[in-house]
């Protein structure tokens, strides 16, 4: 049944290679000049766009694993919303990639609602034990973080966030979206390729649960090899029967914590059941025309948002798709961007973040000046916002979901690195995310290590309308998320693409804070990267469609008229599924 609804799927979706969405662009070169529908502004494929777009008029969920956004869809056709689908569907993740995600980790959405065209922002990052202070790791002989290591790990926010999600907008109880997750867990499911290539993780071998979990005959699954995980299971059954409770206050609390002291760690009964998401406002700002929307921090989004408004300096359009002037306006842009957010993006809660300052047109305008042309620069200082802060006032899921209504979901989901610690409670099944690795050690800063404290974040959900158009998108890895989120951008506003070819387009990512390194897709021209070199820059290859520029999922509501889109990105296993309609 599978094989076939994809199969169906395709046949359908290769029909659309011309239909509507970018608001105000002029066709690519190459695209079709066929005249659309009066008002219907063209959202055109571009030349060597390898998949189409999915188009319906019901929902649509896309995911890097179409296990998962089959599970989404699923829902949907049981009459859930898109929140329903993206439980499911995040759950199932966990499950077929636990590698990058999981009920061990953290998770971040942004939500549109569509009957208020309201946005709304969930941060479900967990904080440190209340006991692990600066103080307390230097106790214990440290001098920095382990970034495997007990004190790596937070009170993992995924299931609360679930929880609030359900809670507030959901339909279904988690004894129905947790259903395909738990099947999957149980019953196995065949390894995808790309799957099966990543999965091996040689430095957590002989971390504690680890090989017996993953590697439960001793060896990588190979694509097609099925996979069963029993102790994870488990886990899901207890949070389907008993909801949050299950994971913060009950016998899986219990267990975790018994687990975690054992491992020299700090957290206690009290740090899981006090832990609590937070509702939270988006951060905004407009981009020729286009609203973008971002979290605010801890998590890095701000950054995205700061580049962009660097980069709206600049005729992007004018300058072409991926060309040497445009590429070193997007690196230089990124470089000084992640600078700013480097010095003062932390937990607001425990630090003023210059929140307004770091978004606005205003830093943007001082910080453009600084972009030679003709040479790369490889230091970068922070801008000085002293005066502001005085005002009081890679291993991850990207995923989107869009229901018949055109609710979107935008959802991240982490365990950071390559399935977090490695570390996996006995019988629990699922590995403990590291977040808090990237914890400082020195006082006084915005990301300083302190109880209770969320750590910097790098998974960010994004969001961007413009008139009738609503895009939820994503981009996941680690640093690179911010760079990803401006490049989408500047694919669909400002070389008219459609949101298939602007997730499948070659990109660049800079992982480090200084030099002049970057690393670009080898499909970007050999003479294009020439010309960068002759710059400054140094350029490290990438191959084509490489998991190091992240993963990505995008979801449109046309709002006018009612019909979703939905893209999927080729560097991943994953696919957009659309719902199918009510059957007799």
């Amino acid at each position: 049944m599978i094989l076939h609804r994809l199969a169906s799927v395709l046949a359908v979706s290769s029909l659309f290679l011309y239909v509507p969405a970018v608001l105000g662009q002029a066709a690519p070169a190459g695209s079709s000049n066929l005249p659309t529908t009066a008002n219907e502004p063209p959202f055109h494929a571009v030349p060597g766009q390898g998949r189409s777009m999915i188009v319906s008029k019901f929902g649509i969920v896309s995911t890097p694993q179409p296990l998962a956004a089959l599970a989404g869809t699923h829902i949907l056709e049981q009459g859930g919303n898109a929140i329903d689908a993206a439980i499911a569907a995040n759950a199932v993740m966990g499950v077929v990639q636990p590698y990058v995600n999981g009920i061990g980790g953290d998770l971040f959405v942004i939500y549109y609602e569509a009957k208020t065209g309201k946005l709304y922002g969930l941060n479900a990052s967990g904080w440190t034990p209340k006991a692990l202070t600066i103080e307390a790791a230097k106790a214990k002989g440290l001098t920095s973080l382990p970034a495997i290591g007990v004190e790596a790990i937070d009170v993992p926010g995924a299931v609360a966030g679930w929880d609030a999600l359900r809670v507030r907008f959901g339909t279904m109880p988690f004894s129905k979206t947790l259903a395909s997750a738990i099947y999957y867990a149980d019953h196995g499911y065949p390894m995808g390729e790309r799957n099966s290539r990543y999965w091996i993780a040689k430095a957590l071998i002989n971390q504690p649960g680890w090989k017996e979990t993953y590697l439960p005959n001793g060896f990588v699954p190979s694509p097609g090899a099925l996979f069963k995980n029993p102790g994870l299971a488990n886990s899901l059954k207890a949070i389907a029967a008993g909801g949050r409770d299950a994971y913060y206050n009950g016998p899986m609390t219990q267990k975790m914590v018994d687990f975690l002291r054992s491992q020299g760690g700090l957290h206690t009964l009290e740090d899981f059941k006090d832990f609590q998401p937070e509702w939270v406002d988006p951060v905004s700002t407009m981009y020729r025309g286009w609203k973008v929307y971002e979290l605010p921090p801890n998590g890095m989004g701000v950054a995205a948002l700061s580049m962009l408004n660097i980069m709206e300096h600049f005729p992007m359009g004018e300058l072409g798709h991926n060309t040497p002037d445009a590429l070193h306006v997007m690196i230089e842009a990124k470089k000084l961007a992640y600078s700013d957010m480097a010095k003062y993006v932390g937990d607001p809660r425990f630090s003023t973040v210059p929140v307004d300052a770091l978004i606005s047109k205003k830093l943007a305008e001082e910080r453009y000046k600084l972009i030679d042309m003709k040479k790369a620069s490889c230091q970068v200082l922070p801008a000085d916002l002293t005066a502001e802060l005085n005002k009081h006032g890679n291993s991850t899921i990207y995923m989107s979901a869009v229901d018949k209504d055109g609710n979107i979901v935008s959802l991240i989901q982490s365990n950071y690195s390559g399935y977090g610690t490695g570390m996996v409670a006995p019988g629990l099944g699922f590995s403990f995310h590291n977040r808090g690795a990237g914890f400082q050690l020195t006082p006084g800063l915005p990301n300083s290590l302190a109880g209770h404290k969320r750590p910097l974040h790098t998974i960010i959900p994004a969001f961007m309308e413009k008139g009738d158009m609503h895009i939820g998108f994503g981009i996941m890895g680690g640093w690179n998320q911010a760079q990803a989120h401006a490049q989408f951008v500047a694919n669909v506003v400002d070389y008219g693409m459609n949101v298939q070819a602007a997730l499948e387009a070659p990109r660049f990512t800079k992982g480090s804070f200084e030099g002049c390194d970057v690393d670009m897709e080898e499909t970007v021209p050999a003479e294009v990267r020439a010309e960068l070199e002759k710059r400054g820059h140094k350029i490290q290859l990438l191959e084509p469609f490489s998991f190091s520029v992240g993963e990505g999922a995008a979801v449109v509501r046309d709002s006018a008229r009612q019909v979703n889109f939905a893209a999927g990105d080729p560097r991943s296993d994953g696919a957009a599924i659309p719902q199918e309609p009510p059957m007799p």
